[in-house]
């Protein structure tokens, strides 16, 4: 009978453990948050610090990944995504007015250097007259590719240019270069076929380019339109866990990561959204 009475106890024991830890392991699956955070291109160093941190707090960041700049946006507004983290402001506030998009950016994050690569010259000033140059097609990174030539002293544009990129913006152009418009991921591949090809950071990292060393020419001083952002829908602006994994983004330590992995080719730039225009 004693043992009976031992083995009943045993086995009640068993089971009520059994379902606290049932019970704690729901409770936990209740707590973790799922974001699917969109991204272009294969660099994932700084998202991939953060998430570790937004996991701590039952945060689980999925990164998505695209091969282009169109994408992340649509799928972010057709509800695929949670957010989206690849943008600068300037292609952003262009992209969604043109597809008439409601998204909204909740945190700044960095300015990635675009910068004038070549496979034939070493300086600028080397690029011959006639050389073809090759911009992204895109609007607003033709813009900036633009700007990046006037600031190189190659070309010189209207006074009153707004940033959105067509070659009939040119007014000076003393080495009569030609100008080859490809689709920004395309950049770096033509450079054999160009003397010079204007490449974004990030597709120049994933082509194996290091700005800081191997560009002819970069980006002087860091530029409001060129804050990259974390972009929501409008409808999800103040979502608390949204919010969160922005200010864990902003935080000292992943400033210092940024700093740290990416030795100044990629600067960290937390600031306010008003000073974007939001």
């Amino acid at each position: 009978m004693k043992k009976l009475l031992v083995t009943l106890i045993i086995f009640t024991l068993a089971v009520l453990s059994t379902a606290c830890s049932s019970s704690s392991s729901s409770a936990e699956a209740e707590k973790s948050v799922k974001v699917k955070l969109g991204v272009s291109g294969t660099d994932h160093r700084v998202w991939n610090y953060v998430a570790k941190k937004a996991e701590k707090e039952g945060i689980k960041v999925e990164i998505v990944t695209f091969s282009d700049y169109v994408q992340p946006n649509i799928a972010l507004a057709e509800g695929e995504l949670d957010a989206n983290s690849f943008q600068t402001v300037s292609y952003f506030d262009a992209f969604i007015k043109e597809h008439n998009l409601d998204l909204v950016p909740i945190a700044t994050t960095l300015i990635a250097p675009m910068g004038i690569y070549s496979d034939k010259y070493k300086e600028v000033k080397d690029i011959p007259k006639g050389g073809k140059i090759a911009l992204a097609n895109e609007a607003t990174n033709m813009g900036r590719g633009l700007l990046l030539l006037q600031e190189a002293g190659l070309i010189k544009l209207e006074e009153d240019f707004d940033g959105i990129g067509s070659l009939d913006k040119i007014i000076e152009n003393p080495k009569n270069l030609e100008f080859v418009t490809v689709v920004a991921g395309q950049t770096p591949r033509v450079m054999p076929d160009v003397a010079a090809s204007i490449i974004n950071n990030g597709i120049a990292v994933d082509a194996g380019l290091t700005p800081k060393k191997d560009a002819l020419f970069i980006e002087s001083a860091t530029a409001t339109p060129y804050i990259n952002i974390i972009a929501v829908r409008e409808e999800d602006k103040n979502n608390k866990t949204l919010k969160r994994l922005a200010e864990l983004y902003q935080q000292d330590d992943t400033k210092e990561f940024i700093d740290k992995e990416y030795k100044g080719n990629t600067l960290p730039t937390f600031v306010p959204l008003s000073e974007i225009g939001w």
